[in-house]
């Protein structure tokens, strides 16, 4: 009773990640529940299909033993436990049999791998842009009073923050939000002549959508980068939607975020030229107060 206890006490209530209990449990079972998890780790996709009865007679095991060892992974019975294992499966197969790596890979091999996605995540979003919508979302920016940039989740937050940080520089006023709770509220403080530009690669995030809507609701123009056909597509005025497919090779960084980025850019070059005499100037600002704060007066990006 105490082993089991210690158990519990390791794994706390993270029911969520069955997977991940089985494994730290591993080696420190009693005797039958271990037999369970055995058989359960060689199994895992079988498990679902079966009963509490069938379980305990594949493991040479009482029906009370499989509910025990559902309870010391965190689960209330056997039924929450096929559950939680079912929706730890749709999202962890890929990770839990990678196959055989190459023993030895090349800098350059790294190298030409991620360039090759890269290239083709290109080539397949210049085939899906609609001019049209680049046009009119263009249009949208550099007319703006504010924009407001919302991306929520590791890659969008970065995008928001570059997109902001392009904008800026031709003289746009523009902010990038990450955080949740701030987005609802700065979508609120927007008016008919201010734009949100929301940036997700699923356009199915809730707190995405409903900026979107909030600022629609006080007049904005709304603006996405995102998925096609997605629920944020379907939610703002112009969207320019991309589906871009990812590698299966999960050590292998996402290049749709390289997609995005370049929408971006070409969104920042479109409306510097759109705006060229307010353009140059504010550049020939920023490259002036960099010269008196470092002095250095050589061929240096201002975009950076």
């Amino acid at each position: 009773m105490q082993a089991r206890l210690k158990i519990d006490e390791g794994l706390g209530h993270a029911a969520v990640d069955v997977i991940s209990n089985l494994r730290k449990s591993d080696g420190q079972l009693s005797a039958r529940e271990q037999k369970v998890a055995d058989f359960v780790s060689a199994n895992l996709e079988r498990i679902s299909a079966m009963t509490i009865a069938e379980v305990a007679k594949a493991c040479d095991v009482s029906t009370p033993t499989v509910v025990r060892f559902c309870r010391t992974m965190g689960c209330d019975g056997f039924r929450e436990f096929k559950i939680r294992l079912a929706q730890n499966l749709a999202v962890s197969l890929q990770y839990l049999d990678v196959g055989e790596r190459p023993e030895t890979e090349t800098s350059s091999g790294f190298l030409d791998q991620v360039i090759g996605a890269l290239s083709a995540s290109l080539n397949v979003m210049r085939k899906q842009l609609d001019g049209e919508v680049f046009e009119t979302a263009k249009d949208h920016i550099a007319g703006a009073g504010t924009v407001l940039v919302g991306g929520v989740g590791g890659g969008s937050s970065m995008l928001a923050q570059e997109a902001s940080n392009r904008f800026f520089r031709l003289g746009v006023s523009a902010i990038a939000v990450s955080d949740s709770y701030l987005l609802q509220m700065r979508a609120a403080t927007l008016s008919k002549s201010d734009v949100i530009l929301l940036i997700s690669s699923s356009g199915e995030a809730d707190e995405i959508v409903s900026a979107a809507e909030i600022a629609a609701g006080y007049g904005a123009a709304t603006l996405a980068i995102t998925k096609s056909g997605s629920t944020l597509a379907r939610s703002v005025d112009c969207a320019l939607q991309i589906d871009l497919p990812e590698d299966p090779d999960i050590y292998k960084p996402t290049a749709s975020r390289y997609a995005y980025l370049v929408i971006i850019d070409a969104l920042a070059m479109a409306v510097a030229q759109m705006r060229s005499d307010h353009t140059t100037e504010n550049l020939r600002r920023i490259r002036a107060s960099l010269t008196a704060y470092h002095g250095r007066t050589g061929p240096q990006p201002l975009g950076d």
